[in-house]
């Protein structure tokens, strides 16, 4: 299945608020596939439980203010692994020792990545 542009734009603001926040190892899935009630999974990885909180936080004030309505969060008061889900789009903000247990990405291994465009700045040659 296509994505549709609005959940591009999505995806893109929420690695951009991501990155905005220290945020590291974005990866973002295609996963209309497989799954009917949501098209694009972004995982991303936070050095410390504050890092992960202000991960989350800036993601979701960023699409709650492009007009995306959070529908659900979960794992906010540990700082271990965040699930926000907006609908077509669900960010998943790991502490690091979360992000290799749980290995999001070998179980979605099948779906097509979504390319991303960094905001962070390029080091000088």
């Amino acid at each position: 299945m296509t994505l549709s542009d609005t959940t591009l734009d999505a995806v893109q603001l929420a690695a951009t608020a991501a990155e905005s926040k220290g945020g590291e190892d974005l990866v973002a899935l295609d996963v209309s596939g497989p799954l009917p009630f949501v098209d694009a999974f972004l995982l991303v990885t936070g050095r410390s439980e504050r890092n992960v909180v202000a991960i989350a936080g800036e993601v979701e004030d960023r699409l709650n203010a492009s007009g995306m309505k959070t529908l659900r969060r979960e794992g906010k008061s540990e700082g271990r692994w965040i699930l926000l889900d907006f609908g077509e789009v669900v960010v998943h903000v790991f502490h690091e020792e979360e992000r290799m247990y749980y290995s999001l990405e070998r179980l979605w291994k099948d779906c097509p990545v979504i390319p991303l465009v960094s905001s962070a700045p390029q080091p000088a040659n």
